[in-house]
């Protein structure tokens, strides 16, 4: 990085997020501007509509750059191979565990008897979310997909909806510690979750000041954070010059080895 982009990202730094939303700037040589944009896959109805400013950046980006489009109507999770029933996966204190929680949340467990652990814990986590009062449409990774489908602008995949279940499905022992994670880690993923919200209805955080609890075993994080960060890094360093809104989950953006901090 050059010595003016080194002051800049300086200057940005002391001067903290000056929007109100989740969102820092990243400058690079050879006139690549980027607006990386802390997005909740799904959001409360307060969260729509996007910020007039926000709005607008969309507008003059060359691309809107997302993890995947799901403005579609295919359904992600077609096609998966049938597992062994639950009894045979878990052990009694795991389906205990997960059977409380399936009964706490008003579901049933016989929809989850030949998912993928990672499946189902995802199915818990989304439930979760939906209980916090978020809803898909609201996400704001798919208005910000809707705005740039109306102005006619390039939407950029970094992974997509395919590679992101190949990655599900390649964790270790199908998912297992996915699903450990989000039982052991539950209140703690709602406090998260609230924050994460507070982040768009009240204040954006300033990057130094963000203390995230992490609700992913070392392992985990890894594969699900820092190694699709620091893919995400390379894709888009190999962009060429232009103005760039990308939106990406809002945990990627803070803390060690976030996407901006490997950018730079």
């Amino acid at each position: 990085m050059g010595l003016y982009n080194r002051l800049k990202a300086w200057w940005h730094s002391l001067r903290g997020n000056t929007y109100s939303w989740p969102a820092i700037d990243i400058s690079l040589p050879d006139g690549r501007e980027f607006h990386l944009v802390g997005s909740i896959h799904m959001g409360t109805q307060d969260m729509s509509p996007l910020p007039a400013r926000l709005l607008q950046k969309v507008q003059q980006a060359d691309a809107l750059i997302v993890e995947a489009n799901l403005s579609g109507n295919e359904a992600p999770f077609h096609d998966l191979p049938a597992f062994p029933p639950l009894e045979e996966r878990l052990s009694d204190a795991q389906l205990e565990q997960l059977t409380n929680k399936a009964d706490e949340l008003g579901l049933s467990l016989s929809m989850f008897t030949l998912q993928p652990l990672w499946q189902i814990a995802m199915a818990l986590q989304a439930t979760q979310a939906q209980q916090l009062g978020l809803r898909p449409q609201y996400g704001i990774d798919l208005q910000l997909i809707r705005a740039a489908q109306a102005d006619h602008l390039r939407i950029v995949e970094l992974e997509g909806a395919a590679q992101q279940i190949a990655l599900l499905s390649e964790l270790p022992d199908n998912g297992m510690a996915l699903l450990e994670d989000t039982l052991t880690h539950w209140h703690i993923n709602a406090r998260l979750l609230q924050m994460m919200i507070s982040w768009w209805l009240e204040r954006p955080p300033a990057a130094r000041d963000v203390k995230l609890p992490n609700t992913f075993s070392e392992g985990l994080y890894d594969v699900l954070m820092h190694q699709r960060n620091r893919a995400w890094r390379d894709f888009l360093c190999g962009l060429p010059a232009g103005r760039y809104v990308v939106a990406v989950g809002a945990l990627h953006l803070y803390g060690e080895g976030s996407l901006p901090e490997i950018m730079r």
